[in-house]
C-alpha cells in the first residue's frame, strides 16, 4: 500500500487560505501519530473561540443509511464535539431528512458516542424551512432547513467519496444537498438531465439500452418508455449515437455540467447567511468509496486512507482534498459489479466520467472562496 503524503511547499505556499493536513499514515505505533490525535492538534490551531461564542454550534455531518459502515466513524466526531464544549461552544450534530436521524444509532451514532445531541435539521417532519430565491435556471427557490439557517455558526464535517452525479462528493455536497428540503433536492438532481427522449421518433429498438456501458438506460415496451438513470450517465454520447431514428438528444446546456453549477449556487446561498469567520469545513479522506454514503451501503475504498484536512475556506479545502486523491493509488478490485477506469484526468472521472473540479471552479466563480491554498502538514 503506497503511502500518502502531500508536500506543503505547493505552488500555492505563499498566497491563499490554510489548509491543515494530518496524514492517515502511522509513523510509529503511538496513539498521539493516529489520524484522531492529528485532528485534535489541528483543532487547536483553529480559532474555535471565535467561532463559537459561547453559542450552539451545529456539526453537519452525512448520517448515512441502511447498512452502509463506511461514514466518518463516531470517534472523529467526538474529537469535533469536545473540541467545540472545551472552545466554550455547546454542539449538536445535525443531518437533514428525518429519517437518517432516527436510523441513526444502527450505524453507531448515538448521543453517547458522539458526546452530543444528534438533531433533525428540518424538525421530526422536514417542514421547518427557510425559502430563499435563487437566481439559477430550472433553481428559482430553494428551502433551507431551519436548524442551520438560523444557527450563528457551523462546521461542516464532511466524508469524502464519489458520486454518480458530480463526480465527487465532500463539503459542498454536504452543504447544498444536506441542508435542504425534499423539495429543493429534487430539484436539483433535475438539473442532472442532459439527455432528451423524444418519443415520437422512439420506435423502442433498445439500440441505446445496448450502447450504454454503465447500464444507465432502461426500456419498458409495456409503458412504451425509455428513461435515464443520471448516477449513472457518463454523458458519453453513445445511446445518441446508437439511436437510429434520432430519438435522442443533447440538450445545449444542462447535465452533470448544470448539476454541479446548482450546487454551488445553492451552497454560496446557504453559506451567506453566517459570518466567513465562523465556518469551519473538516474534509475527512477515509473510507473513500465509489459511491455516496446515501445509498446505503458501503463498498471497497478506491485508493489508501488520505487524512484530514480543515480549512476556513470551503474551496480551498475541497481543492487540497480532491487534488489528494490520486489516480496512481488506485485500488484494483474496488469498484462496484463490472465497472472499470474510463478517461479521464482526476480519478474520480476516469470512474464516473465526470469532472469533479467543474464544481470547485464554480465555487470560486460565485464567490465562496479561493483554489489557491497554503497547506500546513500537521504531524
Amino acid at each position: 500500500m503506497p503511502k500518502n503524503t502531500m508536500n506543503p511547499k505547493s505552488k500555492n505556499a505563499k498566497s491563499g487560505a490554510v489548509v491543515y493536513f494530518g496524514s492517515a499514515h502511522v509513523e510509529r505505533a503511538d496513539a498521539e501519530a493516529s489520524l484522531p490525535a492529528k485532528l485534535e492538534r489541528i483543532l487547536s490551531k483553529v480559532d474555535l473561540k471565535r467561532l463559537c461564542q459561547g453559542a450552539w454550534v451545529p456539526i453537519k455531518m452525512h448520517l448515512g443509511g441502511g447498512l452502509g459502515f463506511t461514514m466518518i466513524h463516531p470517534v472523529f466526531v467526538n474529537i469535533v464535539v469536545k473540541a467545540v464544549k472545551a472552545a466554550g461552544g455547546k454542539p449538536f450534530v445535525v443531518d437533514g431528512m428525518f429519517g437518517t436521524i432516527a436510523t441513526a444509532a444502527e450505524r453507531g451514532y448515538t448521543t453517547e458516542t458522539l458526546g452530543c445531541p444528534i438533531v433533525s435539521a428540518g424538525g421530526p417532519y422536514d417542514a421547518y424551512a427557510v425559502k430563499r430565491k435563487v437566481a439559477f435556471p430550472g433553481l428559482d427557490e430553494i428551502g433551507v432547513f431551519g436548524a442551520i439557517w438560523d444557527a450563528p455558526c457551523l462546521i461542516n464535517l464532511s466524508h469524502i467519496k464519489g458520486h454518480g452525479n458530480c463526480g465527487y462528493a465532500g463539503a459542498c455536497k454536504n452543504i447544498a444537498m444536506g441542508c435542504v428540503d425534499g423539495v429543493t433536492r429534487r430539484r436539483l438532481h433535475a438539473l442532472s438531465g442532459g439527455i432528451d427522449w423524444l418519443r415520437d421518433r422512439c420506435r423502442l429498438c433498445g439500440r441505446c439500452v445496448k450502447a450504454c456501458d454503465t447500464g444507465a438506460i432502461s426500456l419498458d415496451k409495456k409503458k412504451k418508455t425509455v428513461s435515464f438513470f443520471w448516477h449513472d450517465c457518463r454523458f458519453c454520447a453513445h445511446c445518441v449515437t446508437a439511436c437510429p431514428h434520432g430519438a435522442l438528444a443533447i440538450r445545449a446546456r444542462g447535465g452533470y455540467r448544470h448539476f454541479q453549477e446548482g450546487m454551488a449556487v445553492t451552497t454560496k446561498t446557504i453559506l451567506d447567511s453566517f459570518d466567513r469567520a465562523r465556518i469551519l469545513h473538516i474534509n475527512l479522506l477515509t473510507n473513500i468509496s465509489m459511491l455516496c454514503d446515501c445509498w446505503g451501503l458501503s463498498s471497497p475504498s478506491i485508493v489508501p486512507d488520505i487524512g484530514v484536512m480543515v480549512s476556513g475556506d470551503m474551496v480551498a479545502v475541497e481543492t487540497a482534498t480532491l487534488k489528494a486523491i490520486k489516480a496512481q493509488h488506485f485500488i484494483p478490485g474496488s469498484l462496484i459489479g463490472s465497472r472499470r477506469l474510463t478517461k479521464g484526468r482526476h480519478l474520480l472521472e476516469q470512474i464516473h466520467g465526470k469532472d469533479p473540479f467543474l464544481q470547485i471552479r464554480a465555487l470560486e466563480r460565485h464567490g465562496v472562496g479561493r483554489s489557491r491554498y497554503r497547506l500546513i502538514d500537521v504531524a
